[in-house]
């Protein structure tokens, strides 16, 4: 996996920081809804995104299917996080095979906004997946890509290939690749700000004082 100095500053942010600086640079809609979550209780995915979307087609066979799935994993590239728009709720777009073969070749990620199956083994690998939930539907005879690469909307949220993503266990935050540099800066300022109000409280400041003195909390 190639080295990306701007994905190692931000994996040493958090998405609630982030999400402070996309708010007050005016780009609210940052947030992937609330039930996309990470398999793993402290898991974190980070990286430059890119996207895939499919669709429920059930005139193909089982051979297709997978066909067309298995080239997805070939496709995706080493080094980001793929977020899939699968427009269903009905089946796993994830699995331990699959888990396993993005892993293998550096991927940073995956993030779907919909199912995983083989929770155990998927957790056992450590490669970070985000879900919203479990399921042991596959997609065979049932789900085709349909792009790779082309922007897609989850929730509120529209994402492009080249944006960043970071998912901790508050959720998942998207910067669009046009302000990542200015907001990763501006992250890493507050994450020192805050860690100052910390060490305050925590030395018995009184909560109101630390806030006027820090213009944070």
């Amino acid at each position: 996996m190639a080295a990306d100095p701007l994905t190692d500053r931000l994996a040493r942010c958090y998405s609630s920081a982030v999400h402070d600086v996309l708010r007050a640079m005016g780009h609210e809609r940052c947030v992937l809804p609330a039930p996309i979550k990470s398999l793993a209780p402290r898991g974190k995915v980070v990286g430059p995104v890119w996207t895939v979307s499919g669709r429920i087609d059930r005139t193909k066979s089982s051979h297709e299917t997978l066909l067309e799935w298995t080239g997805l994993l070939s496709k995706a590239p080493s080094g980001t996080v793929v977020v899939c728009q699968p427009n269903t709720h009905e089946i796993a777009l994830m699995g331990e095979l699959s888990a396993a073969a993005l892993k293998l070749k550096g991927v940073r990620g995956y993030i779907v906004d919909g199912g995983t199956r083989d929770v155990d083994m998927v957790l056992e690998l450590g490669f970070p997946v985000f879900c919203s939930f479990a399921t042991p539907a596959d997609i065979g005879a049932r789900w085709v890509p349909d792009s790779f690469g082309a922007p897609v909307t989850i929730g509120a949220v529209t994402i492009s290939t080249g944006d960043y993503a970071l998912g901790d266990a508050d959720g998942v935050v998207i910067i669009p690749k046009a302000m990542v540099e200015d907001a990763v800066g501006r992250t890493e300022q507050v994450v020192g700000t805050e860690n100052a109000v910390r060490k305050a409280i925590l030395g018995g400041m009184d909560p109101q004082q630390a806030y006027l003195k820090f213009g944070k909390f």
